[in-house]
């Protein structure tokens, strides 16, 4: 049940490019191709569909049937997957690394976003079937960000590995001393069980990450149709071959991505550089390891190996191995626009970000560039927190304050007396006001005599006023304490839930209406940050 909506703006954990971007300040405009309103997308379908091929439709079922032949799923799931050979069948996609067992909350609320996305334009274009997709990057070697999830408690979960290279392919048999931990940590109960299942089937019976990663992604989206995509695919990739060759040759994301991220900062320094591109911008894959390619006076180096190209020697790699070549954060959103019939990328802030660097690029390779939408944004609360909040007076949107300005207004609420000397300062300047008068008929010095007098008498109210309000924070420890536990509780790590906080928390509260209720409550064209009351 959504009990608040909170504007980004209002949010201090929001960048001012993504507040700008969702208000539609004008000044960004050129970094993108529509604005992900629902009436926009009927132009993105047109322009879509006059660039995404029949081939390339055949193409991508017949992997997409490959990639599942081993996957227990539903009727929806292969359906969608059919229904994109036809021609007025068009994707909404969000994609993340595999985190285990989800990692964030907002892992989960990509995907919820892509759903509703979906559902929503089905009605408003009947004529049409939308298929919600999550791409599993599982070319991603980043390890360390992912094999790690957090229970309430402090309870961290994680898996220590030596494996070195994509993480898609590492080895899931060392996960049982993981789901060891994991099982403990949860306690009794059916929701525990059915949590305990899920990890062990996902992961103690599938032998690669990525496998480990379709399958608990299936087992909690397929009711809803959402396909997943691998997209280290030899095949998938060979369809991509012309767009590596031109990084490989002429750099054009390099130039274009660069031009477009100077831009935006010269526009506003508060934007920052979100990625820098590479004048390579492809990795060489080989078991176990996943290594960048550079450009040499001679040729082509694999970055930290003895692997060495000649000009004609890496593209003829190129053309027999494409699999072995694997695009980085700015060429994967290429990729996967290249092989998709997309219509719009769903991400956080950081992805829209980079996203916003891209539209040049996309534009010199004559990809139709996706809508970007950020995903929803959510605090999900407990009846009992709901309870607290009421019972200590305070708002939800009091509760995004840094800690010390919480504490503050908490005790100006709490006080019998006002702490606030800004009468006694006005009623200073007034006095010093006629002094001024006095001062202009005399000299500089006498002037600049009373103007450091007004100084230093304001100076000394403001002291006095902290002293106070310094006094009433001792005198109502124990209130104070009780809001500073419950902001503790709801923003862990002193940041935003959803970037801290593992699914598992809520699922054992709630059960197996906890991904209903989201799907529930999430409005994707709606942006605004939501706070939904688990019941």
């Amino acid at each position: 049940m959504v009990t608040d909506f909170i504007p980004y703006e209002n949010i201090r954990f929001f960048s001012r490019l993504i507040k700008d971007y969702v208000l539609e300040k004008g000044l960004l405009r050129p970094f993108y191709n529509r604005f992900p309103t629902p009436l926009n997308f009927e132009e993105q379908i047109k322009e879509k569909a006059l660039q995404f091929s029949e081939p390339s439709r055949k193409k991508l079922v017949e992997r997409l049937k490959e990639q599942y032949l081993d996957v227990q799923t539903s009727d929806k799931v292969l359906k969608n997957i059919t229904l994109l050979g036809e021609k007025n069948t068009f994707t909404i996609t969000t994609g993340h690394q595999l985190s285990l067992f989800t990692g964030h909350l907002y892992f989960i609320f990509k995907i919820v976003s892509v759903i509703n996305t979906t559902k929503q334009l089905s009605k408003l274009y009947p004529d049409y079937n939308f298929v919600p997709v999550y791409w599993m990057a599982t070319e991603d070697h980043d390890f360390e960000e992912i094999n790690h999830f957090h229970l309430s408690g402090g309870k961290t979960i994680c898996w220590n590995s030596e494996q070195k290279g994509a993480t898609g392919d590492f080895s899931t048999r060392s996960l049982s001393i993981v789901f060891e931990a994991f099982s403990n940590a949860l306690g009794l109960g059916k929701n525990a069980e059915n949590l305990r299942v899920l990890f062990r089937d996902s992961y103690l019976e599938n032998s690669t990450l990525a496998r480990a990663t379709r399958y608990l992604v299936n087992a909690l989206f397929q009711e809803y149709g959402v396909v997943i995509v691998d997209g280290n695919d030899r095949e998938l990739k060979r369809e991509f071959t012309p767009y590596m060759k031109n990084d490989l040759l002429h750099h054009i994301a390099y130039q274009e991505v660069s031009k477009q991220a100077e831009k935006l900062y010269t526009l506003d320094n508060t934007y920052p550089i979100q990625v820098n591109p590479r004048e390579i911008n492809l990795f060489y894959l080989t078991t176990g390891s996943r290594h960048r390619i550079e450009r040499r006076d001679e040729g082509f180096d694999v970055v930290d190996t003895k692997i060495k190209f000649t000009k004609d020697k890496i593209l003829r790699e190129l053309e027999e191995y494409p699999e072995r070549f694997s695009p980085n954060v700015i060429l994967r959103p290429m990729y996967q626009e290249v092989i998709l019939p997309n219509l719009a990328y769903i991400g956080g802030g950081g992805e829209i970000a980079y996203w916003l660097e891209l539209k040049g690029f996309f534009e010199r390779e004559r990809v139709v560039f996706p809508m970007l939408m950020l995903r929803n944004s959510a605090m999900l609360i407990s009846e009992r927190q709901q309870a607290k909040i009421q019972k200590l007076g305070l708002s939800v949107e009091d509760l995004f304050l840094k800690s010390n300005d919480l504490k503050d207004k908490k005790v100006r609420a709490l006080s019998t007396f006002p702490i606030d000397f800004t009468p006694q300062k006005e009623a200073l300047q007034k006095q010093f006001s006629d002094l001024y008068i006095l001062a202009a008929q005399t000299d500089v010095s006498f002037m600049n005599a009373v103007r450091a007098q007004e100084v230093k008498q304001l100076k000394g109210l403001t002291h006095l006023e902290k002293r106070l309000l310094k006094a009433q924070k001792r005198k109502l420890s124990d209130e104070l304490e009780r809001v500073v536990v419950l902001q503790r509780e709801l923003f862990p790590n002193g940041g935003l839930q959803e970037r801290f906080s593992n699914f598992t928390d809520f699922y054992l509260e709630v059960g197996e209406e906890f991904i209903p209720t989201l799907i529930s409550d999430f409005d994707p064209f709606d942006f605004r940050f939501v706070v939904v009351k688990l019941v």
